[in-house]
């Protein structure tokens, strides 16, 4: 009778965990999706000021059309990414062209002069700046939610309840970390 109780003693604690494993898991993809929305949020702040942005300099910079046409096409293609990688690919295409352009306005002293592209210049920075931020806490979430699934013995819950990794927020070549080179 005595090995009967602690069997069921043992199964109970067993089912317990289980139960607490599964709620942490379930937790930690909860902050990962949250974790993901605020990218997807500062990246939709990114893409309403980009219009206002290259209509300003389109007014003063006439011979670079490709930059601002390169940018149009890569807002689109970043408008319509889905998933953290391809997301990750569309943005960081994004943000070489934005670097481009902010070059390319260095020769234009009339333009950086205009208020409004100032504004606007000030604005892009501060969503940057966010972004760098959201991207930093999904990354960290994406770590501790990865490391959660894979560590034992809660990978075995994580077997069960179909839990799978995710991928990190990165950029995707050396490339990109590179400065932008503007030739004229």
């Amino acid at each position: 009778m005595i090995i009967l109780w602690i069997l069921l003693a043992v199964v109970a604690v067993v089912v317990l965990w289980a139960i607490g494993a599964y709620n942490g898991l379930v937790r930690l993809k909860a902050l990962l999706d949250e974790a993901w929305s605020g990218i997807d949020v500062q990246l939709k702040r990114r893409y309403d000021l980009i219009p206002n942005l290259v209509a300003t300099v389109q007014g003063y910079s006439i011979h670079e059309k490709s930059i601002l046409e390169e940018i149009a096409r890569l807002r689109a293609a970043s408008l319509g990414a889905t998933g953290v990688q391809a997301q990750a690919v569309a943005d960081n295409g994004l943000t070489q062209a934005l670097k481009t352009l902010f070059a390319v306005v260095e020769n234009y002293p009339q333009l950086k002069a205009n208020e409004n592209f100032m504004l606007l210049q000030r604005e892009l920075t501060n969503v940057e700046e966010q972004l760098q931020l959201a991207r930093r806490y999904y990354n960290g979430t994406a770590r501790n939610y990865n490391i959660s699934i894979r560590t034992f013995p809660t990978n075995l819950v994580a077997g069960v309840g179909n839990f799978t990794p995710s991928p990190y927020f990165e950029t995707a070549g050396s490339h990109e970390r590179e400065n932008p080179q503007v030739k004229f």
